[in-house]
């Protein structure tokens, strides 16, 4: 067997080890992480931290996203359909976690600040804040299911 075999031979291994990691930082931020923080700190507290763990999140989802579109271009167990499908679900996900980090989060984040120390709830932009996180949780489900999309698929 040739070097470049054995190597060929892993690629579908670290797709799936790197789509399993993507998908479970987001399950565990999402699911486990964010509700505890909001459990157990005040929701000052607990929005601080879970804005720096979606941030760093989000630059997890960028390096994995560029690693797997390299992945999945070097594979040669993939076919076109498989390939273009893979591609797709990466953008997907990545699409959701940038409109979150770059679009809603730094709107909420402003709205955060002005509210001042009466915080959001007191603020009459308290609306617009719930509205936001509403979509920000509708794009994470959808960026969740997608990764089980892609742990099943990456193998």
């Amino acid at each position: 067997m040739n070097p470049g075999s054995k190597v060929r031979a892993w690629l579908p291994a670290l797709r799936l080890l790197l789509a399993a990691l993507w998908a479970g930082s987001i399950w565990g931020v999402s699911y486990l992480a964010a509700p505890s923080a909001f459990a157990v700190l005040d929701s000052t507290q607990a929005g601080s931290v879970v804005g720096t763990m979606l941030t760093r999140e989000a630059w997890l989802a960028m390096v994995l996203a560029v690693l797997l579109w390299l992945l999945v271009a070097g594979s040669g167990d993939l076919d076109a359909k498989r390939r273009r499908w893979l591609n797709w679900t990466v953008f997907g996900m990545l699409a959701c976690s940038l409109v979150v980090y770059l679009g809603l989060q730094p709107v909420m984040a402003a709205i955060r600040e002005s509210a001042g120390p009466a915080g959001v709830r007191a603020s009459p932009q308290w609306g617009t804040f719930m509205a936001l996180h509403g979509v920000s949780q509708l794009l994470y489900l959808v960026e969740s299911v997608l990764g089980a999309v892609l742990v099943i698929k990456a193998r």
